[in-house]
């Protein structure tokens, strides 16, 4: 992997292909696999990930808007695609560029269904999500009845599925509320199929369920966060290689003196004669305040370095005091020396939030193609 000259994130794309074998092998070969792309796939970059996947043969992917799925279907991107938190706004762009929508509320289903009638839509793709206790998005059990209802003597929509999603799946000790769900999912199907027209397909599982539930994979799996990389639990983790690595750069070395201060607010103190490094990153790149006086460190030549004082917004300082370097070196905030699960973990927050959240401007560069 080449080494930075300014601040970059490296996608890896061996690690892509990688982690989506890995997940693969623990469902049934006719298992149905949907890759989740969502949020510029998990702050990566949507559509060379979804390509690549494209071509590994993955069944479907999802996202969570409207705007991103066209974004897909204009790079070129042919495979279904699950848009799992539509508004009625752009309901006619969705059926414009081809993608199916959860229909998860009964305002959702009217519009829906008026949407498609304007348009003389036969048996479009729809997909039914069922609340089982995230108690997020989703309709109710007792909501069949009326879906039925609805959809009695019409012919714009077709259910292709019925989903349901885990609230604790990789969480040990909530192992009898997920199976809850999944017993409570199991009986709203037999009542969807008993009511409704077709064979929707099912699926619940999440990159945790699939480990910790293989039992509940039903048709079909969706996979986000375990693509690049992480799975919620260090024993999976091992198993599965980082796609995303946030370099940056050392663009200034001072030396400062005991009791000097550093950024804003003077939020770092220097006990002792210290050497500081200035990097071209801050809070705007994804790299929270959180991350700042010391709850962070990042790597400099193989050596962790403390993040000192408030990082700014376009800038943060380390301390290098001890550690052999020069401006202009290379620095990793996260990647397979130092993961993005174990940076937001000591920062109080969650690899989710840390990968998706790194800045449209920083920019992203391939590797393994």
């Amino acid at each position: 992997m080449p080494k930075a000259k300014e601040t970059v994130l490296v996608i890896d794309l061996q690690a892509l292909e990688h982690n989506y074998h890995f997940l693969k092998s623990n469902i049934k070969p006719q298992t149905k696999f949907l890759a989740v792309v969502k949020a510029y796939a998990y702050g990566s970059d949507a559509m060379l990930i979804a390509k690549k996947l494209e071509e590994l043969g993955v069944d479907y992917f999802a996202v969570a808007y409207t705007n991103e799925g066209i974004l897909l279907r204009e790079a070129g991107i042919k495979t279904p695609i699950l848009v799992l938190h539509p508004q009625p706004l752009n309901f006619h762009q969705i059926i414009e560029y081809c993608l199916e929508p959860s229909i998860y509320a009964p305002r959702i289903l009217r519009e829906f269904i008026k949407v498609a009638s304007e348009q003389q839509q036969k048996s479009y793709p729809v997909h039914l999500k069922f609340n089982t206790g995230l108690n997020r998005l989703g309709f109710w059990e007792k909501d069949v009845d009326y879906i039925a209802e609805q959809l009695k003597g019409r012919e714009e929509l077709r259910i292709v599925s019925v989903f349901s999603h885990l609230a604790a799946s990789e969480d040990p000790a909530e192992r009898s509320f997920s199976e809850q769900q999944i017993g409570s999912f199991k009986k709203i199907y037999a009542n969807v199929k008993a009511k409704l027209h077709g064979k929707p397909f099912r699926h619940m599982l999440n990159t945790s369920g699939v480990i910790n539930y293989p039992e509940a994979q039903f048709e079909m799996v969706r996979c986000g966060i375990g693509l690049y990389g992480y799975a919620n639990d260090p024993k999976t983790d091992a198993l599965l290689k980082p796609v995303a690595t946030l370099k940056s750069v050392i663009s200034q070395i001072h030396e400062i003196e005991p009791d000097e201060t550093v950024g804003y607010n003077r939020a770092y103190t220097s006990e002792g004669p210290r050497v500081t490094a200035t990097l071209p990153i801050g809070h705007a790149d994804g790299i929270g305040r959180h991350y700042g006086k010391e709850a962070v460190s990042v790597l400099v030549n193989g050596k962790e370095a403390p993040i000192i004082g408030n990082v700014c917004m376009d800038m943060m300082m380390i301390d290098i005091t001890g550690i052999p370097c020069q401006e202009g070196d290379e620095v990793i905030i996260f990647g397979k020396q130092l993961s993005a699960e174990q940076q937001a973990g000591r920062a109080g927050t969650i690899s989710y939030e840390l990968i998706a959240g790194i800045s449209q401007r920083v920019k992203r560069k391939i590797f393994g193609v």
